[in-house]
């Protein structure tokens, strides 16, 4: 077991071992609370040893996680099953969404929701979810107090800053971060027909939407891979941010825009209004009308888009890396407490 040394709450925090594509936020965000805390918590990484695939890689990765707890265990999302050994006097887990649960059904559903819902409730003090939209989900799969569950949102990294950039109206550059089936995209490139554009897609290729971005002759770049510097200068290089997502947990590519200094584009369904508030074009992600018409009118009404980029300066401010650490260092002592 792990000491409490300094004085400082020794926090473990416990996070997955990312893949070689795609996972673009989680680790960044506990990293930057970690910095922001590193005068107030002696934190230590534990990172899984196995990707959380299989039966026999998650049963090392929960016994892995046994033998090294601290003062506080923090279960930072997507692994929450590594929680259910763990004391429960001393953990906390973030869940980041209930996506995996929505699109499952039957014996999948139940074991789903055991393991990635039920019992990492039981099995600790607090939950922390990262929107009012995520708890509601919680709340609707798995009956438990919900005084129990915290919201603390996520804070915009500081390394998304203004970067100034001249608008394209007659070639824009819409970057769509993300190819997982809730992201959308076919609905995206059918509103894209016949809007003079390029996509800009960061994530795993995927030939059906190959296939259909050629059948409508629309431009696009596929990427995979990048780091978060590659990442931050795909948003400096758009015109425009597109997550017209069918559910998203949070949403963070919409405060990621709005940090660089770009109008986004968004859907109406669950986190994303939240987090959008009123500094993004907000639509029906299954009308594809209501998206091309949305993109139309950031392309072509230039003092609607500067005025919804100003919206987008001021809506960040809600989400404040230091308020936001402050919230977790909080948590992390009524627990030592």
């Amino acid at each position: 077991m792990v000491k409490h040394r300094h004085n400082k709450p020794r926090v473990v925090f416990y996070q997955r071992k990312p893949r070689p594509i795609g996972n673009y936020s989680l680790e960044f965000i506990f990293g930057d609370v970690r910095n922001r805390l590193r005068e107030r918590i002696d934190a230590t990484v534990a990172e899984s040893k196995f990707e959380s695939t299989g039966l026999f890689k998650r049963i090392f990765n929960c016994l892995q996680a046994v033998f090294i707890q601290g003062q506080v265990n923090h279960v930072t999302g997507d692994i929450n099953y590594v929680g259910i050994l763990l004391n429960k006097k001393k953990t906390i887990q973030t869940i980041l969404d209930c996506v995996h649960l929505n699109s499952s059904t039957g014996l999948k559903y139940k074991i789903l929701k055991l393991f990635w819902l039920s019992l990492p409730e039981k099995r600790s003090v607090f939950i922390t979810a990262i929107s009012e939209s995520t708890k509601k989900e919680i709340l609707r799969h798995h009956a438990c107090d919900p005084a129990k569950i915290i919201v603390i949102p996520v804070a915009i990294s500081p390394e998304f800053k203004y970067s100034k950039k001249e608008f394209n109206k007659a070639n824009p550059r819409i970057l769509q971060v993300g190819t997982a089936p809730n992201k959308n995209i076919p609905n995206l490139i059918e509103a894209l027909r016949e809007i003079p554009c390029t996509l800009n897609i960061v994530g795993k290729k995927n030939e059906a939407y190959e296939s259909l971005l050629n059948k409508y002759n629309i431009p696009y770049i596929f990427e995979a891979g990048l780091s978060q510097d590659e990442i931050i200068r795909r948003y400096e290089m758009a015109d425009i941010i597109s997550l017209v997502s069918t559910y998203e947990g949070f949403g963070m590519p919409i405060l990621e825009g709005q940090a660089t200094g770009r109008a986004v584009i968004t859907s109406n369904v669950f986190s994303m209004p939240e987090v959008a508030a009123e500094a993004a074009v907000i639509v029906n992600p299954d009308s594809v009308t209501e998206i091309k018409d949305g993109l139309k009118k950031i392309i072509e009404n230039d003092v609607f888009r500067n005025d919804l980029i100003e919206r987008g300066f001021a809506n960040i401010r809600r989400f404040d890396a230091d308020k936001i650490a402050g919230q977790y260092f909080d948590l992390y002592q009524k627990i030592v407490s």
